[in-house]
């Protein structure tokens, strides 16, 4: 096993654990299918900041691919493409987080909602880790 899997997995094990011990995502999925009203709409705001994050994410990762070029992550802030996608990525992460401790929070307790939303957070960044990204082959 690698040492980036073996960094990887110290996210996704605790991660996983923790969301499952505390149910989180039973917790979540049974308030989006509730109905009801403001907790509803902000579970739903939550997992649509989440898939624009996996989508930001994975554009990120397949840029390279995509553009022909490897671009400069260090110096994102002057990379065209980077210096766009890089703060959208921020803040639907920062979001996302915020959302589904606030939806959490609101159903069981600000403690549970923090641990929770992290736990899923950690879980998912670790999952989103392991996929390799492509490399650019130079003429």
């Amino acid at each position: 096993m690698s040492s980036h899997t073996l960094r990887q997995l110290k996210l996704i094990v605790p991660g996983g654990l923790i969301a499952y011990q505390l149910r989180t995502l039973q917790e979540f999925w049974s308030i989006i299918q509730s109905g009801a009203g403001l907790a509803q709409s902000t579970a739903l705001a939550a997992l649509l900041s989440g898939c624009a994050t996996i989508a930001l994410f994975i554009f990120v990762l397949l840029t390279p691919w995509i553009r022909g070029v490897e671009p400069d992550y260090r110096l994102w802030r002057e990379s065209g493409i980077l210096s766009s996608v890089i703060p959208l990525l921020t803040t639907s992460i920062v979001l996302g987080w915020l959302l589904l401790v606030l939806v959490l929070a609101h159903n069981t307790s600000v403690f549970k909602g923090v641990v929770g939303a992290s736990a899923v957070y950690s879980l998912s960044f670790g999952l989103l880790g392991l996929i390799p990204a492509p490399k650019v082959r130079r003429n």
